[in-house]
């Protein structure tokens, strides 16, 4: 299994692995040398947090290099009407007759608290490639589904949300 990320993605995590090795793993080496320095390692707590952050630093460094190395990169362009990776797109929902705004992100970047959902996810999967104005059928389980309709369209230039096309 692979992840899809973007390019962005791919540039952030990278960011995030320098820091951690130039950084956070200093830091973390200059830690267990001080706690080591108190005496009796069998019954220092220091030292024994200091190694568990050490290695989950490198954990994290491990993981992040495996995903970018195993991932499929995948284009955050779309067309200019129709929702894509980093669009902000309005939907109404038909049955709660209430509207909400989500961004289409990558799976690795979603988080449905706060509206970042992915193209994998039930709302995600409907919307993705439609146009403003378009009425979708959102498939939650074979048993269940429910419509929407997506309102409006914001693309994102440079990290600005720029409106391209509402309904």
């Amino acid at each position: 299994m692979y992840d899809e990320l973007t390019q962005k993605d791919i540039a952030k995590m990278k960011e995030e692995i320098e820091y951690r090795k130039l950084v956070v793993r200093r830091e973390a080496l200059e830690a267990v040398k001080e706690a080591r320095s108190h005496g009796d390692l069998s019954e220092n707590f220091e030292y024994h947090a200091a190694k568990k952050d050490k290695n989950q630093n490198e954990s994290r460094i491990r993981y992040l290099e495996k995903m970018i190395k195993t991932a499929k990169v995948v284009s955050d362009q779309s067309k200019e009407d129709e929702v894509g990776l980093n669009n902000r797109v309005e939907i109404y929902f038909e049955e709660d007759d209430e509207t909400e705004w989500f961004t289409i992100v990558t799976t690795i970047r979603g988080n449905s608290l706060k509206g970042l959902i992915s193209p994998e996810s039930p709302i995600g999967k409907a919307v993705f490639g439609h146009k403003a104005g378009d009425r979708v059928e959102v498939k939650v389980n074979e048993g269940y589904s429910y419509y929407v309709q997506i309102r409006s369209i914001e693309k994102q230039v440079n990290d600005e949300e720029i409106s391209i096309r509402k309904f």
